[in-house]
């Protein structure tokens, strides 16, 4: 979305085109949106990822655990 906004605070949308006079007195403004889609997408893949890493480290540690007591039994 692009707002065109004059020196003198006054909201204006019509086209530049159109006010040749005034093209000194714009300043464009964009504001980036983000589509809500997109962040509940994000945040399914980040608890994804963290159900992994965790499923990851308990492996890790339950066959540290299983190693060492069979080293133990031997």
């Amino acid at each position: 979305m692009v707002k065109l906004i004059m020196q003198n605070n006054q909201t204006k949308s019509k086209d530049i085109k159109n006010h040749p006079k005034n093209i000194n007195n714009l300043v464009i403004e964009n504001f980036k949106t983000t589509n809500i889609n997109i962040l509940l997408n994000r945040v399914k893949i980040d608890k994804k990822k963290q159900i992994i890493q965790k499923f990851i480290i308990f492996s890790l540690i339950l066959s540290l655990f299983l190693i060492t007591s069979l080293i133990v039994l031997i």
